[in-house]
């Protein structure tokens, strides 16, 4: 009786060790399920598992950058959009999570995440980028969009209708199939893609909206509109792609077990194109001064203040203080007689330097000062006939002659005054 157990034993040994043995680069202790994870043998899934896990990564860090930009953002219509940007970035961190959920192989729990959030998070994403053109229009006729809290309700609120169609495919496909023990995983392709209807018409809503704001009057919101315009495109043909292949390229080879292939592909280079195309540029123009603040900035260069510029006004006052005292030191005689005609720009002026009579009679004419005085023409604004408060040299030497022929005299007479004469 020893010998058939022996038999049976070396027989089904070999047997139950083909059965636990993991295929090259996965552990022995790891489950059949995450094989796809670690098989080296199948490229693929190693592949789109660093490309999510990097995903993964960059959505977490570009998140973070845009919640801390916030408070350095000038422009405060940009500010109202992070709330969707944010919402947008939630969307775009669980499709690169969901990639997992692709390469790995089915069961209950991934089959079920699967059929829900697929339709979901692009429905999220989607959402987002038709709330951002939405205002957008506005922004690009009336360079004010609508609040933050109402682009963000109505991503919200597109999102959630997503997620309740999604649910209610779910509950009713499942019970009615197979009963409350049903198996999620036992959908077909077509009624797959028919689940995901709402997510294609936002899609197309998003590209729809975003065309209207290329038209608007205020032109610095057009390359918002271009970065949604360029990201929808590209998402209408990726998801063109994968639903060709997973409706019929994939039947045609007989190969069905490209399904998940296919699915995951989509949904890591979907979200890739949502970072580099959307995410990237807004974040870089989100700290950029609108129009109307580089305005200002231009018109008024020094209105900030720096330390530089203290130090700058500072030096200058000391050396104003240095010259000026070397100034005071030196003797008056050696300071450079103003000229009257320093002013003169060569243009004919109204009325020329002259001495008045007051001032020649205190100078005296011992001192001949009448002797250098020529008369100059002058051009008088007033008209003909008027008379002028400037003296001629001929009146000066007249009053100056009887001046002295007074005081020769010996009587006093009262000197003529310049205006003497004036109607006044």
């Amino acid at each position: 009786m020893a010998a058939p157990w022996l038999l049976l034993l070396c027989v089904g040994v070999p047997a139950g060790l083909a059965q636990e043995t993991s295929p090259p680069g996965c552990g022995q202790d790891l489950p059949s399920l995450y094989y796809n994870l670690c098989d080296l043998s199948v490229a693929w899934g190693v592949v789109l598992e660093a490309l999510a896990s990097f995903g993964l990564a960059l959505s977490f860090v570009l998140t973070i950058v845009l919640v801390a930009s916030l408070p350095f953002a000038q422009d405060r219509r940009k500010k109202s959009l992070v709330g969707t940007q944010a919402f947008f970035l939630l969307g775009t961190f669980g499709l690169f999570g969901l990639t997992f959920d692709f390469i790995v192989k089915p069961s209950f729990s991934t089959c079920a995440s699967r059929r829900f959030l697929f339709g979901v998070l692009f429905g999220i994403c989607f959402s987002c980028l038709a709330a951002h053109a939405l205002a957008l229009n506005f922004l690009a006729r009336r360079n004010h969009g609508l609040q933050a809290w109402v682009t963000f309700s109505v991503a919200l609120l597109l999102a959630l209708v997503e997620m309740i169609i999604n649910a209610e495919w779910l509950l009713i496909t499942v019970v009615r199939s197979t009963g409350a023990s049903g198996e999620p995983c036992d959908v077909a392709n077509e009624d797959f893609v028919m689940a995901l209807i709402f997510v294609m018409f936002l899609l197309l809503v998003a590209f729809g909206t975003a065309w209207p704001a290329l038209c608007g009057c205020y032109q610095h919101w057009r390359k918002h509109a271009v970065f949604i315009l360029l990201t929808t495109s590209l998402s209408m043909a990726i998801w063109v792609v994968w639903i060709i292949m997973f409706l019929y390229g994939n039947q045609q080879r007989g190969s069905p077990s490209w399904d998940d292939p296919t699915l995951a592909v989509a949904l890591v280079a979907n979200a890739f194109v949502f970072i580099f195309f959307y995410v990237i540029p807004e974040l870089c123009h989100m700290m950029r001064p609108g129009p109307e603040q580089a305005y200002e900035d231009g018109l008024y260069p020094t209105r900030g203040i720096s330390y530089e510029t203290i130090l700058k006004e500072q030096k200058s006052q000391s050396m104003f203080v240095e010259n000026k005292a070397f100034s005071m030191d030196e003797p008056s005689s050696a300071r450079r007689p103003v000229s009257p005609y320093s002013g003169y720009n060569g243009q004919l002026v109204t009325s020329v330097f002259q001495p008045t009579e007051m001032a020649l009679m205190h100078k005296g004419p011992s001192e001949g000062s009448y002797d250098i005085i020529l008369p100059r023409a002058t051009a008088s604004s007033q008209p003909v006939g008027s008379t002028s408060s400037t003296l001629r040299a001929e009146d000066v030497y007249a009053a100056q002659s009887r001046h002295a022929a007074a005081q020769k005299d010996g009587k006093g007479v009262q000197a003529p005054t310049p205006y003497s004469k004036s109607r006044w």
